[in-house]
């Protein structure tokens, strides 16, 4: 009896933190992030008070990054099919190949699940304005795939130093979030013809922002912003 109890109380919990969560991509989605507050979630969660939030996730923060972990989840492992497809595809696969690796996970699941696309419209800009590194932000629970995934853009992208192969990623990651939440604004978002038109667009765009050469002028810059940063003896 003690043991069927728990298993009850286990139970309730996991509803009461994925209502909470539901709740929270749906306001965020609705009003921005900046605009809800912990009672608007917990009431539209259908809880008593705010306690139920705290209990579970101690504060906002904690709620926001236990609903990304969620999301990611759900992410690594479609990206890690789509990935081992690709190897089995290639051996040397094409630039354009490893991003939609990249991106069409996220993009089947938003096409997939209206949860999903409240998810993008929610959380979306909140990764491309982040003051932070975007590589840091976006491998949660991600780590071996995205390893995977940097190596093989590493080998496509021989024109560009490690600095330079960074800062080409992290434009990369925040251009394909401000697109995925622009997109989820339209109707009939991620679905039918011109929902494939805006992806295959994308691929087309991320194709040349990461390909292209670094200028002199960014180079030079680099070295100095380096010099200036201690990281270099120049």
């Amino acid at each position: 009896m003690a043991v069927k109890l728990v298993e009850q109380k286990v139970a309730r919990g996991d509803a009461t933190r994925q209502a909470l969560m539901k709740a929270a991509e749906q306001l965020f989605a609705e009003k921005g992030p900046s605009n809800v507050t912990i009672r608007e979630i917990v009431e539209k969660a259908g809880q008593k008070n705010e306690s139920a939030l705290q209990y579970h996730f101690k504060n906002m923060e904690g709620l926001i990054n236990a609903t990304h972990r969620f999301r990611d989840q759900q992410i690594v492992q479609a990206r890690v099919v789509a990935l081992e497809e690709l190897e089995k595809k290639a051996a040397i696969p094409s630039l354009r190949d490893i991003v939609q690796v990249m991106v069409k996970p996220t993009f089947m699941l938003a096409r997939e699940g209206s949860e999903f696309r409240l998810y993008i419209r929610a959380f979306s800009l909140m990764l491309a304005g982040g003051n932070g590194s975007t590589l840091v932000a976006v491998r949660r629970g991600s780590g071996e795939s995205d390893d995977r995934i940097a190596a093989l853009l590493r080998q496509a992208l021989p024109q560009l130093d490690s600095e330079g192969f960074e800062r080409r990623l992290d434009s990369a990651i925040r251009f394909i979030s401000v697109s995925m939440y622009a997109h989820s604004h339209c109707k009939n978002a991620f679905r039918g013809t011109a929902s494939d038109l805006f992806f295959s667009h994308l691929m087309d765009t991320l194709v040349g922002l990461l390909s292209a050469d670094e200028s002199k002028e960014t180079l030079e810059l680099s070295r100095e912003v380096a010099i200036f940063e201690g990281r270099s003896n120049e």
